[in-house]
């Protein structure tokens, strides 16, 4: 079965002549599906629209946020209502086109967990949005290790049982392949149409860049060291206490060779004496991130690695004396 997500706000315009194009290419598929919109507190008529082809489809299903959580919050939502073994993510604004659908699914057919579009020939502005998404993919693509020219694009397919070791919060959605690959998932990049916003207007902006930046700090850490913390506070500690010691040392033998050090390297010890105890705040946070993460594990029985199949060579039927 398929389902297919799309978060939806404001969307009014673009509603009817998706669903319309939506439904003609899943038709022609062939196989089961279900559309599902996640209408995230919309302030025009979007919601009303969907209760309305709600009524007309049995396909479809509808889900209403209580206020805007943002599209994060929005496609997580649509994964966890979503019944089919595969689930295609898109965006409400006519910028994917429904008929890109088939070439992501043919990648999935062939073994891939997921199948990430690849915006190949941007439309978009080149200072306000093509430059700085080249610049924040290839810093995704270096902090991640996955080789992938388009983190932004919602428009992905993804095998459920992918999306199910895959928790969601901010604004993480984008980079859902590279959370996927710490289990090991296959990741591969089908080109897809981009097409300008055909009515409304962008919610997205230069301001964006930044959140994206953070993010992709927030990945490089979770990635490497989500279950090993104190190898990152750790370092720091050492780096830390190792100079800070190095610098008491270095005043205290002064001291004892007669040098006033108070006056004369007053700021230097002060220094010293910060590095020291930054070091060892550095160390404690690390051992408690360490208790933290076993007990996260621990507490809901989850583990550290994915299994993707189990082989075993099937017993053959013991017969009795004849």
């Amino acid at each position: 079965m398929l389902s297919v997500v799309i978060p939806i706000h404001n969307e009014e315009p673009s509603i009817l002549p998706l669903y319309d194009r939506l439904t003609t290419v899943l038709d022609k598929i062939g196989r089961p599906y279900e559309i599902l919109f996640v209408d995230d507190a919309s302030s025009d008529r979007s919601f009303d629209l969907l209760a309305n082809l709600v009524e007309t489809d049995g396909h479809l299903k509808v889900i209403r946020l209580r206020r805007n959580f943002g599209q994060t919050a929005a496609l997580s939502a649509g994964f966890h209502e979503a019944q089919g073994d595969v689930i295609v993510a898109m965006d409400g604004d006519l910028q994917h086109a429904p008929e890109d659908i088939p070439a992501l699914l043919a990648k999935i057919d062939e073994g891939y967990d997921i199948a990430s579009g690849w915006r190949k020939r941007r439309v978009d502005g080149a200072l306000t949005r093509r430059l700085p998404s080249r610049i924040a993919n290839w810093l995704m693509a270096k902090a991640s290790g996955v080789d992938l020219r388009d983190f932004g694009t919602t428009f992905k397919a993804y095998r459920s049982e992918i999306l199910k070791d895959v928790n969601l919060y901010g604004e993480l959605h984008r980079f859902i392949p590279a959370l996927a690959s710490f289990y090991g998932a296959r990741v591969v990049e089908v080109p897809i149409q981009n097409i300008v916003r055909p009515a409304g207007e962008s919610h997205y902006g230069i301001s964006r860049t930044f959140r994206v930046m953070f993010d992709i700090l927030t990945i490089k850490f979770l990635l490497k060291y989500f279950t090993r913390p104190m190898h990152f506070f750790g370092l720091l500690g050492l780096i830390g206490c190792g100079s800070g010691a190095a610098i008491i040392v270095y005043l205290t033998v002064l001291k004892i060779l007669g040098y006033e050090i108070v006056i004369a390297h007053g700021p230097l010890m002060f220094a010293g004496g910060l590095l020291l105890l930054a070091g060892m705040m550095m160390f404690s946070t690390g051992l408690v991130g360490e208790i933290l993460m076993r007990t996260y594990f621990e507490s809901q029985d989850r583990r550290i690695y994915a299994v993707r199949e189990i082989l075993t060579r099937k017993q053959r039927g013991v017969t009795g004396p004849r």
